[in-house]
């Protein structure tokens, strides 16, 4: 089985902090060539300035992805760079608590624009490149491009404060098996990975307010740990690997054993 993603080009959001970033990081050192993109411009200088001024694998590309515009100069940055899109990692998250008895539709329409449909839309756009531009190379066999989607536990089990974000999450699981699905004619993969008890820059900063959520977390884990997020970003580096050329429309959970014994009552980030 072969987990080499070497010489292939990804797109990767939320690449400024936590969990995107380490995917990015990741993917650079395995010798994909990797468009660094995020609504944080000056994090994405900070921790890729330098190559992306170099014109090396990375690049990076800062701008809202809710809106439609920025989503066609990302696809378009990207090929004017690397000529190609083998890859889509969407990685990028928000998360806000609400009061699941307060009727505010702000938070879950905040929550679902960030989470599935922002997510959503450059699938179906970064898809309909992946297509043109294999029909415009010739590439009648083989897989033409993958995309993984990275979700969390909250689609599954949730606490009362995490509602709005509980059913954005559900969404986007079920956006992935529906493209999926809508995608395997045209020799593209979607999948996704769900994650809890990780690193995330969320629960990073929950935890500078709440530390006793550490060792709540860490007891309501079977493994018994907090991962650091390169474990996810392994996770995803199989899913977009050839050694996952039958795996479409599912999603992996990598939580150390929460999702089966979660007793934890704090959030799932």
């Amino acid at each position: 089985m072969s987990l080499a993603i070497t010489g292939k080009t990804a797109i990767i959001t939320g690449a400024a902090n936590g969990i995107g970033l380490a995917i990015a990081r990741h993917f650079l050192d395995r010798g994909a060539q990797v468009m660094c993109a995020d609504i944080d411009e000056a994090k994405l200088m900070a921790e890729f300035g330098e190559s992306a001024k170099a014109e090396g694998p990375a690049r990076v590309f800062s701008g809202d992805l809710c809106e439609k515009l920025t989503i066609a100069n990302l696809l378009s940055a990207t090929i004017d760079a690397f000529d190609r899109i083998d890859i889509l990692v969407n990685a990028a998250r928000s998360f806000t608590p609400c009061d699941p008895l307060e009727p505010d539709a702000d938070v879950l329409e905040s929550m679902l624009r960030h989470n599935m449909k922002a997510g959503l839309r450059l699938s179906q756009l970064t898809a309909k490149r992946m297509i043109a531009l294999a029909e415009k190379d010739g590439r009648r066999t083989g897989e033409v491009g993958c995309i993984v989607n990275v979700s969390t536990l909250a689609a599954q089990r949730t606490q009362p404060e995490l509602l709005a974000y509980s059913i954005a999450c559900a969404a986007q699981d079920q956006a992935t098996r529906g493209l999926a699905l809508a995608l395997a004619p045209h020799r593209i993969r979607v999948n996704g990975v769900a994650f809890a008890s990780m690193m995330s820059a969320s629960l990073h900063a929950a935890l500078r307010e709440n530390a006793d959520w550490r060792e709540a977390i860490t007891a309501g884990t079977p493994l018994g740990r907090i991962a650091p997020p390169t474990e996810l970003a392994e996770t995803v580096q199989y899913l977009a690997s050839s050694g996952a050329g039958f795996v479409t429309g599912q999603i992996v959970t990598v939580d150390g054993g929460r999702g089966i014994a979660d007793t934890v009552r704090v959030p799932v980030y």
